[in-house]
Formats: C-alpha cells, structure tokens, sequence
C-alpha cells in the first residue's frame, strides 16, 4: 500500500486560512472520503465540509485544490486543503489523517525531496526553495528565487554540455593513438578547456558574495570608551538597544542587533571600549571587543 504524507504548508501559528497538504497516490481518496464528495477536476478549487472518517464529526467548512501526477509541486498527486487556521481545527483534522492506514506526517523538507527524486527540480532549485522560505531580506528572496527558478542549475549544465563533447574527443585521442588524429585537434581542445577554467573561476571569483549574502554581513563598532559607539548602535536599531551613560566602562560584553539594510542582512556588533584596565571584567570585555573586530566583515571605528 502506497504511503500519503501530510503536513502543514502554511506558517505554523494562529491565522484565518491554514494549508495542508497531502501527497501520494491515493491522496484524492483519503480526502473524497473525509469530504463525502467527488473532488472537483485538477487545479480547480472547491468548497466542501470536511468529516472525521471514524467518528463522522464535521470538522471545518474547507478549501479543496486537487493537483494529478505528474503536474504537481512533487510529482505525485498532491491535493491541498484550505481550512481556518486555528489550532483546534488544526489538531482535529490532522487526527483524522492519521486514523488512516496508509498515511504519515511528513518529514521536514520531503515534499522538496520527493520533487528532486521525480526530476520536478534539481539539487541546486531545492536549494533555492529553501533559501526562498528563509529570506528575511529583499537582496535574499531575490537571489533565492533566482536559484529556485534554476538560474544556477542553467549555468552548470552549461559547462557540462561543453565537458561532454571535450571528453569524448579526449578519450577518442587516449583509445585510439595508432589513428593519425591531427595535432590542431588536441590543440582545440586544450583551448576549450582553459576558456571553460576561465569561466568557471570566473564564476567563483566573487569573494563569496552568495554566501555573505545567504549567512549575512557581520560589523563591528569599536573605539575607545566613551566616544558613543552605543550611541551609533541606538541610532541604527532605531531603538535602546544598548545602555548610554557617561561613565567609561559601561558596555562590557558584546550587544548585536540584526538589521537589514538595503535588503542584505546585517549583525551590528556594539563592543566595549577598548583600554588597558586592571577591572577583570572589563578586561574579558576588552578581549571580546577585539575578537569581535577582528573577525568582521566592516569595522566602523569611533573616535
């Protein structure tokens, strides 16, 4: 008996609309069952009154949107329900699913895994997929939707497409040596393949700009003490985040922030000010303070 899987495609929390999804061949059985009503055709959305397959209680007045192998976010057939979003609604139809047989609750990311095996995307999409889900810049949901739409995927099956034909001339050249092949052949073919390391080092070349932006930029604020580094950190925040005082010494351990500025991510590192102390507190934050610095994408040092 085939598997279906289910899990919540939504955020998790209270809303007005919740989606859950089903996939596997026999999904469009589990929820006609539930419903007590033929689906509506593929890609069409229907209103129907959802049932506990055991007990017969009415669960929620929900969405239904079928969608038939292999045209799916899968691959399989898949069919999502619309319901409220509350979590008693939540509970109560997730319990009917699981009185099912041949139904379990998905395993985070499988819904993209099952997509990848069905050839629906390739490893460098499922990538972006993910990345998509956890942008919280403008900067990083460009860049994953570029990944997720198979821009990457397109430029390294280019240089596969270029490998290809080079290694068959290659192998023809090493399997065959007594066959008068002319020079200007492999000559060819060492031209190809430095223009191919060019251009793949070229792509490399952009001193990790895909995964600062990814992971994001960390910068630090340091200076000595007094010379309003906290300040700065407040006016960036746009809120107290760090205490303001008169007295020297009075930040003492690292304070970040997370910022997005001009859609990339940024950790803005407020340090304690940097002195020779005999204060073994202090002393701990000055050690910090440079550890910090040191290891920064920016430094902003204040005077």
């Amino acid at each position: 008996m085939n598997t279906v899987i289910y899990a919540l495609a939504s955020g998790v929390g209270r809303a007005g609309i919740a989606v859950i999804r089903l996939s596997g061949d026999g999904c469009f059985d589990i929820v006609e069952s539930m419903t007590k009503k033929s689906l509506p055709p593929p890609r069409t959305t229907a209103l129907r009154y959802l049932y506990h397959p055991k007990t017969g209680d009415f669960l929620d007045d929900v969405l239904v949107v079928p969608f038939a192998s292999p045209n799916s976010y899968t691959g399989e057939d898949v069919i999502e329900i619309h319901a409220h979003g509350g979590r008693a609604v939540l509970q109560s139809i997730f319990d009917a699913l699981s009185s099912f047989s041949n139904t379990r609750m998905a395993e985070p990311g499988e819904y993209t895994q099952l997509a990848f095996k069905n050839g629906k995307m390739d490893l460098t999409e499922a990538e972006g997929i993910i990345d998509l889900i956890d942008a919280e810049t403008e900067a990083q949901r460009k860049q994953a939707l570029r990944q997720s739409r198979g821009d990457l995927g397109k430029i390294y099956t280019g240089w596969a497409d270029k490998l290809i034909p080079i290694l068959a001339h290659l192998e023809a050249y090493i399997d065959f040596p007594d066959e008068d092949i002319p020079d200007d052949v492999f000559d060819g073919l060492l031209a190809q393949l430095k223009t191919l390391t060019q251009d793949i080092n070229h792509h490399l070349n952009d001193n990790h700009a895909g995964e600062r932006l990814r992971q994001g930029i960390t910068m630090a604020i340091f200076g000595p003490p007094n010379a309003g580094k906290s300040s700065l950190l407040n006016i960036l925040a746009k809120r107290d985040a760090a205490i303001v005082s008169d007295t020297a010494g009075t930040t003492r351990d690292v304070i970040e922030v997370q910022l997005d500025i001009g859609g990339y991510p940024v950790t803005v590192a407020d340090t304690a000010g940097i002195r020779i102390t005999q204060d073994t507190i202090e002393a701990e934050g000055v050690k910090r303070a440079l550890f910090t610095t040191e290891t920064a994408d920016f430094k902003i040092l204040v005077l």
